[in-house]
């Protein structure tokens, strides 16, 4: 690992402890985390800062997921991790085809989704704020297995931004969960897929341990933070929140794609 100066571990952790929070309520951290380490460490290698994000990642998701389950949160862990064995098959297929798909491609259509999402979430004001209906049958779980799971799986796999964001909507579209069931859920399958990834790149030896430590105490902090926040301030604070970072998701993208 690359000598580090203090000052700037010290803004990475603070980047790792937001991250947590935002990720834990609704998902998208990376957003804020990988580009910070991108401008906090540039001169090594993708892999190993990709590598490293997934070891902090994880920490901060899992111990979101570990704070909404003890917590009593309204999930359903067995779906979640049928879910979330299904994503990271899917994020596996993805990374396979990720040589051969332009990322100039897929920011405009990404856009395209994240802004029709917004459009409905704006005129939708109930959408998410309590469960609809029954229990999800088995026609709707499949749906979510192969829509959350090998869907944004897959979309993780090759390209990643908002993943969380997306599985938040697509759980609560699809199984008529409520926002904070479906972030509760979210969690448990983004720990599946982060750690299979994080295996990945620790076997290539693309981590920089050194770093992800410090970095993932404080993501860990954010993340059972804002699983705290979620739970307590019910499904329309999360509401606000998942407009406020697709709308930050929309302008990353629109800023990478015409800008960068």
């Amino acid at each position: 690992m690359p000598d580090i100066p203090l000052t700037t571990v010290l803004v990475l952790c603070l980047a790792a402890l937001a991250a947590g929070w935002i990720d834990a309520v609704v998902g998208g951290g990376g957003l804020l985390l990988l580009p910070a380490l991108l401008l906090g460490v540039p001169h090594v290698p993708a892999a190993h800062i990709l590598g490293t994000n997934k070891a902090v990642a994880i920490v901060g998701t899992g111990g979101a997921a570990f704070t909404y389950v003890r917590k009593g949160a309204p999930v359903n862990v067995r779906i979640a991790v049928g879910i979330g064995g299904a994503a990271l098959l899917g994020s596996t297929i993805g990374a396979l085809f990720a040589a051969g798909i332009s990322s100039d491609v897929l920011r405009p259509m990404i856009m395209v989704v994240l802004l029709a999402v917004l459009a409905f979430v704006m005129l939708r004001p109930a959408f998410g704020t309590q469960a609809a209906g029954p229990a999800a049958g088995r026609g709707r779980v499949a749906a979510a297995i192969l829509l959350a799971g090998l869907g944004i799986g897959a979309y993780d796999g090759f390209f990643g931004p908002g993943t969380g964001t997306f599985l938040v909507l697509a759980l609560t579209a699809v199984l008529r969960l409520d926002l904070v069931s479906a972030s509760a859920t979210a969690k448990i399958v983004n720990t599946c897929t982060n750690l299979g990834a994080l295996v990945t790149f620790a076997v290539q030896g693309n981590v920089m341990w050194g770093l992800a430590l410090p970095l993932a105490a404080c993501n860990l902090i954010g993340g059972m933070t804002g699983a705290h926040t979620a739970l307590k301030r019910g499904s329309g604070f999360v509401r606000t929140v998942l407009v406020v970072v697709v709308l930050g998701l929309v302008a990353k993208l629109a800023y990478d794609q015409w800008v960068a």
